[in-house]
């Protein structure tokens, strides 16, 4: 079966995520925190397995004009749900409107789940309500702008989820999240690669999944794992070429650093768990005591913000000292993400660029220094 498929991802990621389908053969168009395309239920499985910086893959399984709710209930009815849904499939709607005549979420989520238990019970030949008593369906049906869009999540938990993370921080950075900030870089898997206040790891190993072309999502199950349409053998070829498309033997040179032991431990905890222990190297040391040997490299930092009160000086401490060490290294390109705009200022240069981004709901942006001499 063709499916009309969407790839969902945080703001400011559509081009990255884009360019990941494109590289799986998929043509693609992109809106706003989405990226839509086609395929069937072999796409649907190479893509969750595969996509970096996704947070979910969803089937769309219609969309119309709704500024009424008579609209909305014919509207949802007339889609093929009996194509997706079994008899005793539970299926939650979770609703969402913005911009749109239809703005009470509560009553369009009710309305799609008795339109969508109305089509069932038709089908099925059902009286009264329907069991619900076998695999989950994650529905949504969002509305925006008036336009309805009825869809069904096939991941389950977000892909940032990949199953290796098992101690983390304070602050922990998402994995997608993590995943993007290496893709934005020039690095490729020769050159060295550095993450100067790793905390728990995150970029560190997601740049050596990236090194390795280790799929993401290889350990991970998904919702649609459960689905009665989908045929298991679909995920097992595709977590199987997964497996052959991987170098494992590839040599990496990356180095993960914090001031912090306790974190150092946790870093190494979650790369073994991971299957990567053995690729990075992860070392106790203050960023004003790390001078790399290698002439050329990759750094990627994601510093204290100094958001709350009384740590802002410390945190801009901190950004000089870096601009200190890091004048020092031209031959290393340089990416350091922060929520604080006067960054710059302290580190003592201006970026060759600057990209927003959002750190969960947090703006942010990445201050890029290019290397300016090659070795």
């Amino acid at each position: 079966m063709q499916h009309k498929l969407m790839a969902t991802m945080a703001a400011g990621l559509e081009a990255l995520t884009a360019r990941e389908l494109q590289a799986l053969g998929f043509e693609t168009t992109t809106d706003n925190g989405k990226v839509f395309f086609s395929g069937d239920d072999q796409a649907i499985a190479t893509a969750n397995v595969w996509l970096r910086t996704a947070d979910r893959i969803k089937i769309i399984v219609g969309q119309f004009k709704a500024t009424t709710f008579d609209d909305l209930f014919e509207g949802v009815k007339a889609l093929p749900w009996d194509q997706y849904l079994p008899l005793d499939a539970a299926f939650p709607v979770a609703g969402r409107s913005v911009r749109s005549t239809l703005h009470a979420e509560p009553d369009v989520q009710a309305i799609t789940k008795k339109a969508i238990v109305d089509k069932l019970a038709t089908v099925y030949h059902r009286r009264g309500r329907l069991p619900e008593t076998g695999h989950t369906y994650p529905l949504e049906v969002s509305i925006l702008k008036d336009i309805a869009t009825l869809t069904i999540d096939t991941t389950g938990p977000s892909l940032f989820k990949r199953g290796y993370r098992i101690a983390k921080g304070e602050a922990p950075m998402k994995e997608n999240f993590a995943a993007a900030l290496v893709m934005l870089t020039n690095w490729r898997p020769e050159l060295p690669f550095m993450d100067p206040t790793c905390g728990s790891g995150t970029i560190p190993i997601e740049a050596a999944l990236i090194g390795l072309n280790i799929a993401p999502g290889l350990q991970r199950r998904f919702a649609f794992e459960d689905f009665a349409f989908f045929d298991q053998a679909t995920l097992t070829a595709a977590k199987d070429a997964a497996m052959d498309a991987a170098d494992f033997d590839r040599p990496l040179d990356i180095t993960g650093c914090d001031i912090n032991q306790e974190m150092i431990e946790v870093s190494r905890l979650n790369a073994k768990q991971a299957g990567l222990l053995h690729n990075i190297t992860f070392k106790q040391l203050a960023v004003k005591d790390n001078h790399p040997t290698q002439p050329r490299g990759v750094l990627v930092a994601n510093p204290p913000y100094g958001k709350r009160m009384g740590e802002l000086e410390a945190a801009r401490k901190l950004y000089a000292e870096m601009g200190q060490i890091y004048s020092q290294m031209p031959g290393w390109s340089k990416y350091i993400l922060t929520a604080d705009l006067g960054f710059e200022k302290a580190f003592g240069s201006k970026a060759t660029k600057r990209r927003k981004l959002y750190n969960g709901s947090l703006r942010t942006d990445l201050f890029q220094y290019w290397a300016t001499q090659r070795a």
